[in-house]
């Protein structure tokens, strides 16, 4: 979210920030901020200058009945009525306005950082270092076509039960993903720092909105309906299939008593379509609807364990001490993400897939602490990758290519010796105050009154699948099989290599 007093100030600036973003009409797009702005700034004084009045009068009509001025208090009792009319319409005009704006801010990125390259791909963003030199002879089979080969990757099995873009691990190579997963959490937690944390892995619209996740990226998340959701999806079918109405948007849920009772009365209406009779039916469903509560007990699955972490601290004012140093955390989750992808490299296998894990940092911290954090959770990130021995390089994202939220990023690419490039593997970002003040989480220094909004950063520290791929890949050997990393080996029980029946 964004600070409305900032843009006030400096509109100029966001005008700018925005279209190197990518915002088309960036001007227009502050113009109409402002706009609405003074709308409700207009309104909220038109509220509180009607509420003044209509104080005074109620004061005055006292008086008046004390001196027994009985048209006078009759004239104020009039006035008070009409400014009660007054301060309702000015308080619909300040909650839509109110709405609007913050609808119209939620919906824009983070502007960049100042050191932020210009650009509008990745095409633009900058090199930083690579570390390992890329392996560009020996065995160069893709990861999917090497576990399939093993035996221990079935995607066939996997799209029957749930799609595309979903894989089973088995046997060796399913243990090879766990090791992967814990040693990079153990290093994490006791090499760098981390508290260690197992999350939610369902959310409120809250949580969701507080990381920048919604409203603009709603289709790309997993929405777990609730029973009673469900029930109410059957019931918008029952009507209208029954009576062939499609208006029926009502977000409400049913006990399955209520529920009941509309099934029956649905297979009566069935055996009998005579106009009375489903004019009937229709009447009991909307005054079902109109008793029903509405449901607040719909989850989204997470999309990655920064939007819980993130939000351990919402609706909270930190104490100065509770930043004096950055609060770090970390989780080991599973992640769901329904985004687009092409077909071809990036959906085959387990480069982007639908459901995956990873280890995630989170840190919460004070603003002047925020640059300095996010290069030592960039460099947290990297050390996993050269424990493992696997060739990398980090860029410095441009504005055009940076998410949502971010105000800075770090990609860190690894080699994928089957596509003779860098892909990326870890993503660390800070994202300034932007996550803070949607989520209200502040502190407050010592000695001071006012409060000031939180800096968080979050990263990949990695992401397990991806790191998968690039064991598999960078350590395949001439026979098909996969060698373990040195520092996984104590993970796998002692275990060298992936595919071979005994070793």
């Amino acid at each position: 979210m964004h600070d409305i007093r900032a843009i006030r100030d400096n509109p100029e600036a966001f005008v700018a920030g925005w279209s190197s973003r990518g915002v088309d009409d960036a001007a227009d797009v502050v113009a109409r901020i402002l706009a609405l702005d003074v709308d409700l700034r207009a309104a909220q004084t038109r509220g509180q200058d009607a509420l003044a009045k209509r104080n005074a009068a109620s004061k005055a009509i006292g008086a008046a009945m004390g001196k027994k001025d009985m048209a006078e208090a009759d004239r104020l009792k009039a006035e008070v009525e009409a400014l009660k009319g007054e301060i309702a319409e000015a308080g619909e005009a300040e909650t839509a306005k109110g709405a609007e704006l913050r609808d119209l801010l939620a919906g824009l990125k983070n502007l960049a950082a100042a050191d932020v390259p210009d650009g509008e791909d990745e095409n633009d963003n900058v090199e930083v270092l690579k570390w390992g030199e890329p392996r560009t002879t020996g065995p160069a089979k893709d990861h999917a076509d090497l576990g399939e080969a093993l035996g221990l990757l079935d995607f066939e099995a996997a799209a029957k039960m749930s799609g595309s873009r979903f894989a089973v691990l088995k046997g060796q190579l399913a243990r090879l993903e766990r090791a992967i997963g814990q040693f990079m959490l153990d290093m994490q937690t006791d090499k760098h720092g981390y508290q260690e944390v197992n999350p939610p892995y369902l959310v409120k619209n809250d949580a969701m909105f507080g990381t920048g996740q919604l409203p603009k990226f709603g289709e790309d998340l997993y929405f777990g309906l609730s029973r009673r959701s469900a029930r109410l999806k059957e019931l918008k079918d029952v009507r209208r299939n029954f009576l062939h109405k499609d208006n029926f948007d009502y977000e409400v849920a049913f006990t399955r008593k209520e529920f009941s009772r509309v099934v029956r009365r649905m297979r009566e209406v069935s055996l009998d379509r005579s106009r009375d009779r489903i004019d009937v039916f229709a009447s009991s469903i909307n005054a079902l609807v109109a008793g029903a509560k509405v449901s607040d007990s719909n989850l989204w699955l997470i999309p990655t364990a920064e939007v819980s972490l993130t939000n351990l601290v919402r609706e909270q004012i930190l104490s100065e001490d509770d930043v004096a140093q950055p609060m770090r955390m970390t989780a080991l989750t599973p992640c769901f993400r329904a985004e687009a992808g092409s077909a071809g490299r990036d959906t085959r296998g387990l480069i982007r897939q639908h459901q995956f894990s990873k280890v995630e940092m989170v840190s919460i911290c004070r603003p002047e602490d925020s640059e300095a954090e996010h290069e030592r959770m960039t460099g947290c990130a990297e050390a996993v990758l050269q424990a493992l021995e696997l060739p990398y390089r980090k860029v410095l994202l441009c504005k055009g290519d940076m998410g949502f939220s971010a105000q800075k990023t770090y990609d860190l690419e690894v080699w994928l010796p089957s596509q003779n490039t860098y892909r990326e593997i870890s993503s660390c970002s800070n994202c300034g105050d932007f996550q803070a003040r949607r989520m209200d989480a502040r502190f407050k220094r010592a000695g001071e009154k006012k409060t000031e909004f939180l800096h968080t950063l979050n990263g990949s520290g990695l992401a397990v699948g991806r790191t998968l791929v690039a064991v598999m890949e960078n350590y395949q050997q001439e026979d098909g099989t996969i060698a373990v990393p040195a520092a996984l080996q104590p993970y796998m029980g002692g275990l060298k290599t992936v595919g071979v029946a005994s070793n």
